[in-house]
């Protein structure tokens, strides 16, 4: 029998990673080099996150514990204005939510016929310029969508600002993902670290993101969970659905528990429709 995989990384292990995150190594370069060295493929995911994304510190203007609130509202059932969408999960911390009956079938096959003619390889932000950049913790192709620019659009765009109940102009346009086999997003936060010197643009440009809303275009035949590795919660791709979440604490911090990722498609291919909203009016 094999021996026994590590499911702790030791504090040695953590300092070499950091140490191999600033010299330039990607992810999955770490990811493999744990693994030959004995460590839980869980584990080390987890470890590599810490590594490239740290734990930031809260913004120094978190509002007061009595003054945060949740914008989701409660209850089973939420108006999106066109339809009603119906609540099937609910997290406390951090807030999240599993959402049914967001997107007909119709209206996925046409986004995804859409989002083909201008798929290109996802980015992310450099933390250091804030410019978006290649890398390989995440390995999806994407398109952007102008706020309201086809009909079709503009219908998802109000429906999303309904359920997340903040303005429309609130909302960063709209982004669909494909990914194919063995395609991942390892696990990160989507808010901007406020002590990141690139997320200094983005924060003047409509403030932080407070809201996700991540909308599911097809099933997906095996892999590609939506993952929280911190709460060990994890969600099965269902067409037509969507997963909403929420990145503050219940005294107004930035939520570390909010780390979430996506897990590598193990067969067929996954298709998302995200939705971003800001904590202020943002330029579409």
């Amino acid at each position: 029998m094999g021996s026994r995989l590590h499911t702790k990384v030791t504090p040695d292990w953590h300092r070499w990673l950091a140490e191999a995150v600033a010299a330039g190594y990607a992810a999955p370069d770490l990811l493999m080099t744990m693994k030959e060295n004995g460590f839980d493929e869980r584990a080390s995911r987890d470890a590599i996150a810490d590594a490239l994304f740290g734990s930031p510190a809260p913004p120094s203007n978190a509002p007061e514990p009595s003054t945060f609130r949740s914008h989701l509202r409660a209850g089973h059932v939420l108006d999106a204005g066109d339809r009603q969408v119906r609540v099937l999960v609910r997290v406390a911390r951090p807030t999240i939510a599993v959402l049914d009956g967001v997107l007909d079938p119709s209206e996925c096959e046409a986004l995804r016929a859409l989002a083909t003619t201008r798929l290109a390889r996802s980015q992310v932000v450099n933390p250091g310029t804030g410019v978006g950049v290649v890398q390989d913790i995440r390995t999806s192709e994407g398109a952007n969508f102008g706020r309201g620019e086809t009909p079709l659009i503009a219908r998802i765009d109000a429906r999303a600002a309904a359920i997340m109940n903040l303005d429309q102009e609130h909302g960063e346009g709209l982004q669909a993902m494909r990914y194919g086999p063995a395609a991942e997003y390892l696990p990160h936060f989507d808010y901007f670290p406020p002590d990141d010197p690139g997320s200094q643009a983005h924060l003047r440009n409509g403030g932080q993101r407070v809201s996700t809303l991540i909308m599911y275009l097809n099933d997906v035949e095996a892999g590609g969970e939506t993952i929280f590795p911190r709460i060990d919660f994890s969600y099965v791709p269902r067409q037509g659905q969507a997963l909403y979440f929420e990145y503050n604490a219940p005294d107004g911090s930035l939520d570390l528990l909010s780390l979430h990722g996506g897990a590598p498609v193990l067969s067929g291919e996954k298709w998302i429709l995200t939705k971003w909203m800001r904590e202020r009016p943002f330029p579409g």
